[in-house]
């Protein structure tokens, strides 16, 4: 049975129900303690009809009943006053910010997470995470939020923040009372940096907010400012193009003797990742290392026919994670060519040289 004002239901997936205050659409405004609450009309169950009577048995006489009115359903609260509509939220803006309880003790502290719909339009909208190593998310909020209003979405506490290193909005924007230009869904994809939540001075002041929060720009008018994503042919092109201008670099410029001649069977590769790529925002360490890998598997590819080539690939020296993976693939995928670390002098302990030997030899 569809529920109608004044019924008393609830909430077929979720806890919690109340009086049936209003109904807007497929939408229903329940009284749930005090607050209205909004939810699909579909998920409300009608527990009692406020026009119907309850029949209860007298005990003292089997044979008798008598007709006991439902309690009185309150009266339905006034319609909410029309959103005040600017001509400067015509264009969406929106913010997720994250406020910690106890900015003192930030490694003891919860986060609460806020989001800001500064547009005159409503917002449909799911926030989720994961981790890197999963490719399932986990659902931290679905609903819906008024335009031009700051809404409390979920609560992060320090022990899920290891657990999520990718974070999820989608929305779709509109208006229910009035016509209005049509905005595409917003799909936003971000790397979440749970380290920013240990340290103080990541949390800024924001215009959104009362105290220090940890602001993450979702819309900017009208444009999602996701990461841009990774355009492989324009890195290939462009390592390339690093790699003809490191080589016209290292030419001797001094004087030389004659019979002086640079060293064409050197091949130098910097793996770091500032080398390969121009903008590192969005990406994992696990993404970074994926692609120093396959740089690594290209340059020893295309070098494989040329006997005697000596490549010194710049690895860092870091945490040894990258010369680790290196060293992985060259005693199993290249097992057989000469392996050593590159000059000290020159590279320190940050590179590894790899000669290249023909092991089509029996």
């Amino acid at each position: 049975m569809t529920a109608k004002v004044g019924d008393i239901v609830r909430f077929l997936n979720s806890v919690g129900g109340g009086n049936v205050t209003r109904i807007d659409g497929q939408i229903a405004y329940v009284d749930d303690d005090g607050f209205e609450t909004p939810a699909l009309l579909r998920e409300c169950v009608v527990v009692s009809s406020g026009d119907t009577f309850y029949k209860i048995e007298n005990k003292t006489k089997k044979s008798e009943t008598k007709e006991v009115p439902a309690p009185s359903a309150p009266k339905p609260k006034p319609q909410l006053a029309p959103i005040t509509e600017t001509p400067e939220g015509e264009k969406l803006n929106i913010v997720l910010g994250f406020e910690a309880a106890d900015l003192k003790r930030l490694s003891e502290t919860s986060f609460d997470a806020f989001l800001v719909n500064d547009s005159n339009f409503g917002l449909y909208m799911t926030v989720a995470t994961r981790p890197n190593e999963s490719n399932d998310w986990d659902l931290r909020f679905a609903g819906f939020i008024e335009p031009g209003t700051q809404e409390f979405l979920f609560e992060l506490t320090p022990d899920m923040l290891p657990e999520i290193d990718r974070i999820s909005v989608q929305a779709l924007p509109f208006k229910r009372n009035a016509a209005f230009t049509r905005k595409p869904a917003i799909d936003f994809e971000q790397r979440f940096d749970s380290t920013k939540f240990a340290r103080l001075h990541c949390f800024t002041s924001n215009p959104y907010f009362d105290s220090k929060v940890i602001a993450l720009s979702i819309v900017e008018n009208d444009k999602i400012c996701n990461s841009k994503p990774i355009d492989i042919e324009s890195l290939k092109q462009s390592f390339a193009e690093k790699e003809r201008e490191d080589r016209r670099r290292s030419r001797p410029v001094s004087k030389v003797s004659k019979s002086s001649k640079p060293n064409l069977d050197l091949l130098e590769v910097d793996l770091h990742a500032g080398a390969l790529l121009d903008n590192l925002n969005g990406l994992s360490k696990a993404d970074i290392l994926n692609y120093q890998i396959d740089t690594f598997r290209k340059i020893m590819d295309e070098n494989l026919k040329n006997i005697g080539k000596k490549i010194v690939f710049i690895h860092g020296k870091g945490e040894g994670v990258l010369r680790s993976a290196l060293m992985k693939e060259l005693n199993h995928r290249y097992k057989g060519h000469d392996v050593a670390d590159a000059s000290f002098r020159e590279y320190g302990f940050g590179a590894t040289q790899v000669t290249i030997k023909n092991l089509t030899k029996k």
